[in-house]
């Protein structure tokens, strides 16, 4: 089944942003011109990005960051509008107090938590976490976390008997806001996760990859999902890097990797290589940690993936080069763009200022209303730049 899902006019996407609470900085592999990760700091990023019109804010997970439950809860009430993306871990997380979390933050924002649904696919962190199952059982933990975890947001007493995980009569006794309005995120690469996927899921998350790889995922989880009869969202997750011209915004990719030597690549690579993860492998292929020959598509650039673990690749270009490559991708079927940039205060505002507004005639109307009657706003709407001579606003 080919996947093309093209529209005349791109009047769904959402972009979304990064909180980076694993670390920040101008340089890759260095603490040169590393950034404090502090609560300050994390507030002017999520401040930046509400004010800048983006949807949401993914917020990462694993021993790496600062968890991701307490770094929303402290940024809820300095946004207004900004959605958080944040993770549950199946396996880690029993999946009543799961949904007791879900409801309390979903409350206190207002309606604006988005859930991501992360199996984990490093061995060594999870046997930290005293999780010690294969791949597959780790998809079966969180097969049976969904089954009850979603009636239970729903409002449902629950009870449930699986192979990993037993509730009896289990409940939460303060609702969501709007228990139907809340969407489950899910990424993965094997064939266990696409299934999960399409019975389970509102939006499958990819890492950034050429369009003919993402193209070949989405043909898959579109047929399951087809089989279950529904109909799913799909949101891609890249880092970007846009300057005025495509050769500062080249420059600026090299200079990020300027500071990095072959010896802390080879020790991401030698720990990223443990990984069971299937996406994390796929990112690992498209440079096989090697600084040739990352530019592996028009204005994709692999050269994150050579320290980062998860999503590796980079759009660089100008601002029309990259609005030319999302409306690509949007071609194939997304609509939410996750992105982020070094460092991510800096980038958060490039982008905003470069890029969306050349989206500004697909993008839904600042006046239109979400579901929760908050005001739309995906785009700068007020006026731009310096007013000329103290009278006039700039063209």
């Amino acid at each position: 089944m080919n996947v093309v899902r093209a529209m005349e006019k791109y009047n769904d996407i959402k972009f979304f942003w990064f909180i980076p609470s694993h670390g920040d900085g101008r340089y890759l592999g260095t603490s040169f011109g590393g950034r404090a990760i502090d609560l300050p700091y994390l507030q002017q990023i999520a401040m930046a990005t509400d004010n800048l019109g983006y949807y949401g804010v993914l917020l990462p997970t694993g021993k790496s960051c600062e968890d991701a439950w307490v770094v929303a809860s402290s940024l809820v009430s300095v946004t207004k509008n900004l959605r958080f993306l944040v993770a549950l871990r199946p396996g880690l997380q029993p999946p009543t107090l799961a949904a007791r979390m879900t409801a309390t933050l979903d409350r206190l924002s207002g309606g604006r938590l988005l859930i991501n649904i992360v199996t984990g696919g490093d061995p060594v962190e999870n046997k930290g976490d005293g999780i010690f199952l294969s791949h597959n059982d780790r998809y079966k933990v969180t097969e049976e976390f969904l089954q009850v975890y979603l009636p239970l947001i729903k409002g449902e007493k629950v009870t449930y008997k699986g192979e990993f995980i037993q509730v009896e009569d289990a409940e939460i006794l303060f609702p969501l806001t709007e228990p139907n309005h809340l969407k489950l995120f899910f990424g993965g690469s094997s064939e266990a996760a696409h299934k999960i996927t399409a019975k389970y899921i509102d939006t499958y998350l990819s890492w950034g990859e050429p369009l003919s790889l993402v193209q070949e995922k989405l043909d898959v989880i579109s047929d399951l999902s087809a089989q279950s009869a529904r109909q799913l969202d799909y949101g891609i997750r890249f880092h970007v890097i846009v300057r005025e011209t495509e050769k500062e915004a080249w420059a600026a990719a090299d200079k990020l990797l300027s500071r990095l030597d072959d010896e802390t690549i080879s020790a991401a690579q030698n720990t990223l290589s443990r990984l069971d993860s299937v996406g994390q492998a796929r990112m690992r292929s498209l440079h096989n940690g090697s600084r040739e020959s990352l530019r592996i598509a028009p204005n994709l650039w692999a050269g994150v993936g050579l320290v980062r673990s998860g999503a590796g690749t980079a759009l660089v270009g100008n601002p029309q080069q990259i609005a030319d490559r999302i409306r690509e991708y949007r071609a194939l079927g997304f609509t939410k763009f996750i992105l982020s940039g070094y460092p991510h205060l800096e980038e958060a505002h490039r982008f905003a200022e470069l890029v969306m507004p050349l989206f500004a005639n697909d993008q839904i109307a600042s006046e239109q209303a979400d579901e929760f009657g908050r005001q739309n706003r995906f785009i700068h709407t007020g006026p731009v730049g310096e007013i000329i001579g103290g009278h006039k606003i700039p063209d």
